[in-house]
């Protein structure tokens, strides 16, 4: 779209989707009531500094006028990838009422998120009455003797969502001691799951200053390109948050950016009820859609190993995706992920001497052109302090790649080892300071012209000495990663709308019926046997590799597969797509006579306030009341236009209520 046909819809509301995902950012300019796509760009996500990539995608809309766009909206997997990395700050758990003993017994502990955790007296039942007297100068005690090793604190009692006292306690006596950012449980879910609130405290903490540099880093590339609009970003469910919001409550970030691309997939399908596969360059998420909404979880969202008390999508990730690294097993067998590398194309696009080393490679012989030679290192930035480094190979290994990539085999002879294993380099890829290039289906890709940004001719290169070490022809090699790629997606289908366990051992002889049946239903080997999966929803690809990748998935399952126009960058339009929604949960549970069972009358916990009543019917109304007001005023404030509400009531059994409020209304735009 040329500029003119933009300058004509300045006079409109325009809305600004931005993605930025583990390897693109991708940017749609939207015209809000009619909803249709004006223009689209992508550009790689710069992790050192997010504010380039988001300002190179705004760069590339060519957005003449800025004081057109009313809002800008962003989804990100940066809170997700932060996690599974481990790349969060450093958090101090305070666990208080929490039974260490029964923690250990059932080995728990490495669900807290963070190794730093420490128990102390105090909490509630289940009636809100305090367990045990609340050890403050322990806690003091502690916080003194860590403060300089953690960079926040997180807070969670026993019990707190139905008596914060001790909570609350806590974080107003040690905000008097250090500065530290303090996050407390209760105030992030009012589920009664005391492993899973705690998790989520952590991780919450870790997460703040992360998604804080983040919102920082987008609104200063809005500064530059002098765009004064409401920022919104995209919650793990799809709907949306202001970003004053989304700095407070990081964790409610997670699975943002598949949430978003479901959301978007819908948008521009116009479909009710489908299947969203969304093939990044990292990782390929599933989500349902079903009536029109993405199937949510309930239980909590689940990032690596840990369990939180987020509401999310469902969904499945999985680490394939365009530039998933194509390496050969001890056994030689190919292997496709599940590490995420930088693809040859790209590198020798960058770099053009690249280009002609591989071109070098491809005329050596066997036996001295392994595929350790495709795999490159080179400098990603600049070290800040390079007195942090945790060996003298670091130093060396940077100095070294500060002349350029280099391929593995050369790294060791020039550091004097004999493995990767000696050089401790993990350090180096955590912090980016170094990155990582090889073979990968995007050069596969590039190799079949269907996508050339960058050096053809060196993913041919790549590939001719890949597969003359397997002693195929090139062809074969294709042949068999789209193979690979196929059945790991149709593997991930299944295993994701069956919610069970699908394993595979191969296409050779095998007792396991389910083992027989998924290859026999893929390749239809069997001379008498015909068996078969069938999805009944179309597919709905998402991302610029979906239809590469799921052609083949989709005829294999029978049905259709559905490539939008914006398919590429559905993500972004997801990210405007939503609505703003907030819920305010109250408790309503019995007040018992002293140390006794007799029920005397309700509490109704509302967040930090905790009111009395005689009667349940009381109790109820006054909760409804209070959840209505404060949902409407909370999704006021985080960005909704005229939002409506409706109040649920949900038994928790044992005269225990929740009374759940929900606020939902387009976003607010600006209007200036």
């Amino acid at each position: 779209m040329d500029n003119r046909t933009l300058d004509n819809e300045n006079r409109k509301s325009l809305v600004l989707g931005i993605d930025t995902g583990g390897t693109y950012t991708d940017g749609v300019l939207l015209e809000y009531h009619s909803r249709r796509v004006l223009a689209s760009h992508k550009s790689l996500t710069t992790k050192r500094d997010f504010s380039i990539g988001i300002e190179a995608v705004i760069e590339g809309i060519r957005l003449d006028n800025p004081a057109a766009v009313k809002m800008v909206s962003v989804s990100t997997t940066l809170a997700t990838n932060a996690i599974a990395e481990g790349k969060g700050k450093r958090v101090a758990l305070l666990l208080i009422g929490y039974d260490p003993d029964l923690v250990a017994s059932f080995k728990m502990e490495k669900r807290f998120a963070t190794p730093h955790f420490y128990y102390f007296e105090g909490g509630h039942d289940l009636y809100g009455r305090e367990k045990q007297t609340l050890d403050l100068s322990g806690i003091l005690a502690k916080v003194s003797e860590i403060r300089h090793q953690v960079d926040a604190i997180a807070i969670s009692g026993y019990f707190s969502p139905l008596n914060p006292e001790h909570e609350n306690r806590v974080r107003e006596a040690v905000s008097r001691i250090t500065g530290l950012p303090i996050v407390l449980g209760h105030q992030l879910s009012t589920k009664l799951g005391s492993i899973e609130r705690a998790t989520t405290a952590a991780l919450n903490a870790s997460l703040l200053a992360v998604l804080q540099d983040f919102v920082v880093a987008v609104r200063r590339a809005m500064e530059r390109r002098r765009i004064n609009a409401p920022l919104m970003v995209v919650r793990g469910d799809g709907t949306l948050m202001s970003d004053e919001f989304a700095a407070r409550s990081p964790v409610e970030t997670i699975h943002s950016g598949p949430a978003a691309s479901a959301m978007g997939g819908r948008f521009l399908s116009r479909l009710d009820d489908m299947l969203i596969v969304d093939v990044g360059g990292t990782t390929t998420d599933l989500a349902l859609i079903e009536a029109g909404q993405v199937a949510v979880s309930e239980d909590g969202a689940t990032v690596s190993d840990y369990k939180t008390a987020v509401k999310a999508a469902n969904l499945l990730s999985i680490a394939l995706g365009g530039d998933s690294h194509l390496t050969l097993s001890r056994e030689k067998k190919i292997t496709l992920g599940p590490e995420r590398v930088v693809p040859l194309a790209y590198l020798a696009h960058q770099h053009p001497e690249i280009g002609a080393r591989l071109e070098t490679l491809s005329r050596r012989t066997w036996a001295q052109s392994g595929p350790e030679w495709l795999e490159y290192w080179f400098l990603l930035r600049e070290p800040k302090d390079e007195s942090l480094f945790t060996s003298a190979k670091d130093l060396r290994l940077v100095q070294l790649l500060r002349a350029g990539p280099r391929p593995v085999p050369e790294i060791l002879k020039a550091l004097d080892a004999l493995h990767i294993s000696q050089l401790s380099a993990r350090d180096l890829f955590r912090q980016e300071i170094i990155g990582k290039a090889g073979l990968t289906p995007t050069d596969l890709i590039h190799v079949e012209g269907r996508y050339t940004p960058w050096d053809v001719q060196a993913s041919v290169n790549a590939l001719k000495n890949f597969s003359r070490y397997q002693f195929k022809e090139p062809e074969e090699i294709r042949a068999l990663v789209w193979r690979q790629v196929t059945e790991t997606i149709m593997r991930a289908i299944i295993t994701f709308l069956s919610a069970k366990t699908l394993k595979l051992t191969g296409r050779g002889p095998n007792n396991d019926i389910s083992n027989w049946f998924f290859y026999n239903s893929i390749y239809r080997t069997h001379p008498q046997l015909i068996t078969e999966f069938r999805l009944r929803q179309p597919i709905v690809g998402i991302g610029a590799a979906a239809g590469i990748f799921l052609q083949d998935v989709a005829a294999k399952l029978r049905t259709d597969l559905i490539l939008p126009e914006y398919h590429q960058v559905a993500n972004a339009v997801g990210a405007i797509a939503g609505s703003v929604m907030v819920t305010e949960e109250l408790l309503v549970y019995p007040r018992l006579s002293g140390e006794g069972l007799d029920v005397v009358g309700y509490y109704v916990q509302a967040g930090d306030e905790r009111l009395q009543f005689e009667a349940l019917s009381e109790a109820l109304a006054q909760a409804r009341a209070i959840s209505r007001e404060r949902a409407l005023g909370a999704a006021l404030r985080s960005g909704a236009d005229t939002p409506q509400v409706v109040v649920e009531e949900l038994t928790d059994g044992l005269d225990t209520w929740r009374v759940r409020a929900k606020a939902v209304g387009n976003p607010r735009l600006s209007r200036q």
